[in-house]
């Protein structure tokens, strides 16, 4: 079945505003936004999904409306960023005439502080998810300029050894310095796995099921 002539004309319309060089700044922060909130529903919805029922307590409907919560704060926060990121960006290189680096470092550091300022667990995450591929990102950069000696031996396995030894001792001696989402993963696979009653909670489930 054909499009009515005036959806027809409006499509061209709309496909001929986006194909114009001058608005592209501008159409640019908006798919961004757009982008921003579905990559925020792909990340959180299947982790906030699986950690709700693995760890929380309540009833399906409090757990739904948590994974919901999550998602929504998610997909919102992130796809405010790339609209505020990208906003700034494009008006400082407006101003100024020409793109400079720390453009896109102001931009960013302001979004970052408006969007994902405030101490919860789902910034936390975030942020804790990035600062270790930034870190990862400056050692190598660092060996890249020449600020740090390139090593002849490959230093993951030390890393890797080093990160376990610290996190599972953090775990047993000072929990609660670890976010609440990976104490609850490290409890779920170092200490529920001491206690059994029986073949049921050995095996098939974690914890025996409460008596009718």
């Amino acid at each position: 079945m054909a499009a009515p002539p005036q959806l027809r004309a409006l499509l061209q319309a709309v496909n001929k505003l986006l194909r114009q060089r001058r608005y592209h700044a501008a159409l640019a922060v908006i798919k961004g936004f757009r982008n921003g909130a579905v990559y925020g529903v792909k990340i959180r919805a299947p982790h906030a999904l699986v950690m709700t029922f693995l760890f929380r307590s309540g009833s399906l409907r409090e757990k739904l409306q948590a994974i919901l919560k999550a998602t929504y704060t998610h997909s919102r926060n992130l796809a405010c960023f790339v609209f505020a990121y990208k906003s700034l960006h494009a008006l400082q290189s407006h101003v100024q005439g020409e793109t400079h680096q720390m453009h896109t470092f102001l931009a960013a550091f302001i979004g970052g502080l408006l969007l994902f300022g405030e101490n919860n667990n789902i910034n936390s995450q975030i942020n804790m998810y990035l600062t270790s591929r930034v870190l990862f990102a400056l050692c190598r950069l660092g060996v890249e300029k020449g600020y740090l000696p390139a090593l002849k031996w490959d230093p993951f396995p030390l890393h890797t050894a080093v990160i376990w030894g610290l996190v599972l001792w953090l775990f047993e001696y000072h929990r609660p310095t670890l976010q609440p989402s990976l104490q609850s993963s490290m409890t779920y696979l170092y200490e529920d796995s001491n206690v059994w009653h029986d073949i049921s909670d050995f095996l098939i489930f974690n914890k025996s099921r409460p008596s009718k």
